[in-house]
């Protein structure tokens, strides 16, 4: 489907029209809404022949298709909220691929006292990385997020880290100020931004299975364990629930992103800023979402990671062999360009310039030589 741009949709329809996914943006375009123009209004956005949205108290929610990227609805993708514990989700997707699941910590008296859920950590070395991210992601743990930053070479290495993540998946909207979400100045995130960091979380299998495990046990002192349950309330009571994470704090209030699979499809559904409680709502948005996936117009999509820097072969020799000496070579004209094929041609124009100019010259030597009038002065 190609895209047509708000101005023109909201002019054909007198609102909203059939448009198709965004074209993923580079990270360097400040000027467009990440997915697509549509994805910056604070309204409700949806194809105008689709179904009938259900009502949400959510100040903003995204539901999307992981499968093809396509956003199918939204309201306020970009605004920017405070997550709460669904920015646990970017500290699990930083944090997987960097830690060994089988190492052994011994946790910080700080991280044993963090404020708020916790899981119950004390200051042995008996947990692996592995018991962290459960606890991170199934009972949201805030000390486990702390403990797991210190595994990762500390809080501001983690936090770093986390922000570089974001940045890479294009979730620009999200500033990480902790690792757990805990309320901070500065913090955000979006409905679309929760949406793409979870879409880029249940591509990895170990995600997947810290998010949709309902029942663990948790190593405690003397070796012994406890049982913990996930928090995501869906998990056993929604046909195909995977699962992703809750949030909840006095200033973010509640907050979601969620996944569900059936018949081959997964969808998506996050919100933010939820004044109640948004069970119900959720699985409305999935049941809405699985109905018009393929039926409705995208509003936008869900974008790529920015590419990895590819490294350049070595020129002039042998892998390992030393560098050649080159001659200096005068800057190209100011292009916007820096190209050594430009500066190459440059040197080429100007030499044939140049002896150009020296044959005109003898021509005109040699005719007026001819003629018998005096010789124009040597350049």
């Amino acid at each position: 489907m190609k895209f047509v741009s708000a101005v023109s949709a909201l002019a054909l329809a007198g609102g909203l029209t059939l448009v198709g996914p965004a074209p993923a943006r580079s990270a360097s375009d400040d000027t467009a809404p990440v997915g697509g123009a549509l994805l910056g209004r604070r309204g409700v956005v949806v194809d105008p022949a689709a179904k009938a949205l259900p009502k949400t108290e959510a100040s903003a929610f995204v539901v999307a298709d992981a499968d093809t990227g396509e956003v199918l609805a939204a309201k306020d993708a970009h605004g920017r909220f405070l997550p709460a514990s669904t920015l646990k989700i970017l500290t699990a997707v930083t944090l997987i691929p960097k830690l060994d699941k089988a190492k052994i910590i011994k946790p910080s008296a700080e991280a044993c006292n963090v404020e708020g859920s916790a899981v119950g950590l004390t200051q042995h070395r008996i947990y692996r990385v592995h018991d962290l991210l459960r606890a991170l992601m199934m009972v949201s743990g805030n000390d486990a997020a702390v403990a797991l930053a210190e595994a990762n070479g500390g809080l501001a290495r983690t936090l770093a880290d986390m922000n570089a993540e974001a940045r890479r998946l294009q979730a620009l909207d999200t500033v990480a100020k902790t690792p757990n979400g805990l309320d901070k100045p500065g913090q955000s995130s979006s409905a679309y931004d929760l949406a793409l960091i979870a879409r880029a979380g249940l591509a990895n299998a170990d995600f997947r299975e810290y998010v949709g495990t309902k029942v663990a046990n948790f190593p405690a002192p003397g070796g012994k364990h406890y049982e913990m349950a996930n928090h995501n309330r869906l998990l056993g009571r929604y046909p195909g629930m995977i699962g992703v994470k809750n949030g909840w704090t006095t200033k973010a209030l509640g907050s979601f992103v969620g996944a569900a699979k059936r018949g081959g499809h997964t969808i998506i559904v996050s919100i933010m800023r939820h004044e109640g409680s948004f069970w119900e709502e959720v699985k409305q948005l999935l049941d809405w979402g699985f109905a018009s996936r393929g039926h409705v117009a995208a509003v936008g999509s869900l974008v790529q990671p920015v590419p990895e820097a590819r490294p350049t072969k070595p020129v002039g020799g042998p892998p390992g062999a030393p560098p050649v000496a080159r001659a200096a070579t005068p800057a190209p004209a100011a292009s916007g360009q820096n190209s050594p094929l430009l500066g190459t041609g440059a040197l080429v124009a100007a030499a044939g310039l140049l002896g150009g100019g020296l044959w005109i010259a003898y021509g005109v030597r040699r005719r007026s030589r001819r003629r018998g009038r005096p010789l124009p002065p040597s350049p």
